[in-house]
C-alpha cells in the first residue's frame, strides 16, 4: 500500500512549511476555545499534520513509520481491499478521537494550543500490538519490553500525567488515541478479539 509513507511524507511536507510560516501555524494548530466558539471545526485535523519542531516530528514519523509498516500488513491480510480505506480511518479517527477530550476540557480556555500527530501515532502503535501484542518495543534500540507490558504501563503513565497541570505536552490526547487504536480492529472485525486473546495466551 505504501499509505504510511505517503502519510509521513505529507506531515513532513506540511510541517516544514509551517515551521516556516507563523500564520500557517496558528491557523491549522488545535485551538478548542476557536473549535468550539468559531465552528474552526478543520483544526481538530489539521493540528495532526504540523509539529512544534524538528525533534518533535522526527520522533512521531520514526514511530509511526515503523508501526504503521506493520499495521499496512495485518490491514491487507484481514481486510484486503478495503485496507487503505481502514488504514486511513485509523489514522485520522487517531487525530480526531485523541483530539476531542482536549476539546471539551479546553473548550473555553482561551490560552490553550496544541499540536502534533502524537495522537494518531498512538492508535497505529497500539493496533500493531493489538495484532502482535508480544511484539518488544525498544528503548533507545536496547532495551525491549513486550507489548503486553509495555502497552499497560504507557496507558497508566499517559492517564496519571494527564491528571498533571502544565506539563507542555497532550497526555490525552495520547491515551486516547492508544486507546482507540486498540479498539479500532475489534470494531471492524469483533472476531479479532478472539485471534487477540489467544495470541495474549500463547506468545511465539
Amino acid at each position: 500500500m505504501e499509505i504510511t509513507l505517503l502519510i509521513c511524507a505529507a506531515t513532513v511536507l506540511i510541517s516544514l512549511a509551517a515551521f516556516n510560516n507563523s500564520s500557517m501555524l496558528s491557523a491549522w494548530m488545535l485551538d478548542p476555545y476557536l473549535v468550539h466558539h468559531k465552528n474552526q471545526w478543520w483544526r481538530m485535523i489539521s493540528s495532526g499534520f504540523i509539529h512544534a519542531d524538528f525533534m518533535h516530528l522526527f520522533f512521531n514519523m520514526f514511530s509511526f513509520y515503523f508501526f504503521g509498516r506493520a499495521v499496512e500488513v495485518y490491514f491487507g491480510f484481514y481486510f484486503e481491499d478495503k485496507a487503505v480505506f481502514y488504514y486511513l480511518l485509523l489514522y485520522i479517527g487517531g487525530i480526531l478521537i485523541a483530539n476531542a477530550p482536549t476539546l471539551a476540557k479546553h473548550k473555553n480556555n482561551h490560552w490553550y494550543r496544541s499540536l502534533g500527530a502524537s495522537g494518531a501515532v498512538a492508535a497505529v502503535i497500539f493496533t500493531a500490538l493489538f495484532f502482535n501484542p508480544w511484539n518488544k518495543i525498544y528503548f533507545f534500540g536496547i532495551i525491549g519490553i513486550p507489548g503486553v507490558l509495555f502497552g499497560p504501563l504507557y496507558l497508566f503513565a499517559e492517564y496519571r500525567m494527564s491528571k498533571q497541570a502544565n506539563t507542555g505536552i497532550n497526555h490525552d490526547a495520547h491515551f486516547f488515541g492508544a486507546v482507540f487504536g486498540l479498539l479500532f480492529p475489534i470494531m471492524l472485525r469483533p472476531s479479532l478479539l478472539n485471534d487477540f486473546l489467544h495470541a495474549l495466551v500463547n506468545p511465539a
